[in-house]
């Protein structure tokens, strides 16, 4: 998919979506990995998946995004709806019976309580990390917290090494600045269609 094209798809599911948008869910057979893309085509746009997480949650500055995943990752399914969005991954080495080694939701916000906060990776975010089980599987949760949003990684970890994961997920999970999605609808639309319409909360 080449750069205009994934952003005529973004707008073009705008146009579609209408100010509303959004309940029920995507799954991986009809919504690739490709269309959470936080950079695509030469111009490195995201891609229209990340807009249909923006629209699900209009107050959230930063929308989460994918880098490229590594061998023996997965994207297995996404749910978008008015008021949070999800996606989950999954991995090879995972052996657990559900396939959901990593599940992130956005949302406006998020509960921190039993979380330690820990030095932040990511600029404008506050960064906590709580575990609930370290045996026999690796149970923990880590919350980016921002301006009008909250971005949750889940995890649910099998096997030895649980550090793979968890440094994967530190770098292929991104995210995206709302007004650079802002951005991007209205110059594909011609100044058309907006992120978010009049009256949403996040105009």
């Amino acid at each position: 998919m080449s750069g205009s094209g994934g952003r005529r798809a973004a707008a073009l599911l705008l146009g579609v979506l209408g100010p509303v948008a959004l309940s029920g869910c995507v799954g991986a057979s009809s919504f690739e990995s490709e269309l959470l893309a936080c950079e695509v085509g030469d111009e490195g746009t995201p891609t229209n998946g990340v807009v249909l997480m923006a629209q699900s949650v209009p107050t959230a500055s930063w929308v989460p995004c994918l880098n490229p995943l590594p061998a023996g990752w997965h994207f297995k399914d996404m749910n978008a709806r008015k008021g949070s969005a999800r996606f989950v991954l999954d991995s090879d080495r995972n052996d657990m019976d559900s396939p959901r080694a990593i599940e992130v939701l956005l949302t406006e916000a998020c509960d921190t309580s039993g979380a330690s906060s820990v030095p932040s990776d990511r600029e404008g975010m506050r960064r906590f990390e709580r575990v609930t089980q370290v045996s026999p599987t690796y149970i923990g949760s880590r919350f980016y917290v921002f301006e009008g949003g909250c971005i949750t990684v889940l995890f649910t970890l099998s096997g030895d090494d649980r550090s793979e994961p968890l440094a994967v997920a530190t770098q292929i999970i991104g995210s995206v600045p709302r007004e650079e999605l802002r951005n991007l609808v209205r110059e594909e639309s011609d100044g058309r269609l907006e992120l978010d319409p009049p009256g949403s909360e996040g105009s």
